[in-house]
């Protein structure tokens, strides 16, 4: 640990990982996200293995999940997105692809959130952009996280780049993250190395780290 001006400053993975200043993001782990992911059983035992590590090391633990709109509530922004994701000509055209509140909306029953745990929604791609993350984290004094989920490419990227720009310590769970383009994911994960903002380890490093740590 760096210590400068009566600031502590993490250098390691295992400087990060103080429970009592850590939390856990699980990123739309949701029927209708990882069935388009093509390893998502990977994911799946790994994020699952990471919930154990964190809830036996009492870290706070928040997931979140993605809905679309109705149509016409949807602004500028969410029709020029569904036009593209949707391959139509006209917003017209497009119709919600996750409605709130539907089958593919759930988050998969493997994680089962327990009652100490949230669950927020958003219709945004960073996590921290329109919902109450920030200041449930901050308010905790959570300093750095943990994030695995779907997917790396779309909103996981945004979320870790977002939150570093807010003054977290984001680490990415690459082996416990998916990505609906393989490419895109490697370069989502090449992109946030190279500007070094986030930590990005496996899940064995971060299940051996935390089980290191002792329990809070």
């Amino acid at each position: 640990m760096d210590r400068f001006n009566g600031l502590e400053i993490p250098e390691t993975l295992e400087d990060a990982l103080v429970p009592s200043a850590l939390a856990l993001l699980i990123y739309d782990m949701q029927v209708g996200v990882l069935q388009q992911i093509a390893d998502r059983d990977r994911v799946l035992a790994n994020v699952l293995r990471l919930l154990d590590a964190a809830r036996d090391r009492g870290v706070r633990t928040v997931f979140v999940r993605h809905y679309f709109m109705p149509t016409a509530l949807q602004g500028v922004y969410q029709l020029r997105q569904a036009k593209v994701w949707e391959r139509k000509d006209r917003a017209a055209e497009t119709t919600p692809l996750i409605p709130h509140g539907s089958p593919g909306f759930a988050l998969v029953p493997e994680v089962d959130p327990r009652p100490s745990e949230a669950v927020i929604d958003k219709i945004t791609m960073s996590a921290f952009e329109g919902t109450p993350l920030d200041i449930v984290l901050r308010d905790c004094g959570v300093r750095a996280y943990l994030i695995a989920g779907v997917a790396l490419e779309v909103g996981i990227e945004p979320t870790v780049r977002h939150s570093a720009d807010l003054g977290y310590i984001p680490v990415v769970v690459r082996d416990a993250c998916g990505a609906g383009n393989a490419e895109g994911g490697k370069r989502s994960l090449d992109a946030l190395a190279f500007a070094g903002d986030a930590l990005i380890a496996t899940t064995d490093e971060v299940c051996a780290a935390l089980s290191a740590s002792g329990r809070t």
